[in-house]
């Protein structure tokens, strides 16, 4: 009898232990599984608050494209000088510079580097000191003045250029070939004035200006 007690309860246990088991499984994956989760949620978001500084103003251009500007425009006029042909100088240049000006005008307008030959390869040797920032003005167009410190004379420009279809394309330009300052010590050097918007007054040799009229 006893035997066969022993035998009716270990199937009827066997079985409640299983039972047990499987709910115990069952209760615990939901608490197992929930690390992944959280691990697989999306980031918290980075959204910048009222109380976070804005972000600084972009420039008008970035140093290798002004670097550029200059560069190409003055060597492409220093062919125009030496050719005698301006023709290409005012084909690159911007409709409204077209208009204004010929072939013909160009020529005239910077005769005297022609006839002085002076050469302005010295823009493809060295990089140019600005006077002032390249900066838009009221209408969009971008303006760009400094010098190229060369000797005896300083190449100098101011140049101006208007966006043409996403291009940026001249408008105007002024060359001027001063003699350049004495070198002074670091104690007794003047102080270099910034640049204005006017044009190129005072200097001793006025080389060309076209584009637009003072």
């Amino acid at each position: 009898m006893k035997d066969n007690l022993t035998c009716t309860l270990a199937p009827n246990l066997r079985s409640r232990l299983m039972i047990a088991t499987a709910l115990f499984l069952a209760m615990e994956l939901p608490a197992l599984a929930q690390p992944n989760l959280t691990q697989t949620s999306a980031p918290e978001s980075r959204t910048a608050g009222p109380d976070k500084p804005a972000t600084s103003p972009q420039p008008a251009i970035r140093q290798e494209q002004a670097l550029y500007l200059v560069r190409s425009t003055l060597l492409t006029l220093n062919d125009a000088n030496h050719s005698g042909n301006y023709t290409v100088l005012r084909d690159l240049a911007a409709p409204d510079f077209q208009a204004r000006n010929s072939s013909a005008d160009l020529a005239q307008s910077f005769a005297d580097l022609r006839r002085r030959n002076f050469d302005l390869f010295a823009a493809a040797l060295i990089a140019p000191q600005f006077t002032a920032e390249p900066a838009l003005d009221g209408s969009g167009k971008l303006r760009m003045a400094g010098f190229f410190p060369t000797r005896p004379l300083r190449i100098n420009f101011d140049l101006k250029f208007q966006n043409v279809n996403g291009q940026w394309r001249l408008f105007a330009v002024a060359v001027a070939t001063p003699e350049a300052p004495a070198i002074q010590s670091q104690l007794n050097r003047p102080t270099v004035p910034r640049h204005s918007a006017g044009p190129f007054y005072g200097y001793r040799i006025l080389s060309g200006i076209a584009g637009w009229r003072w």
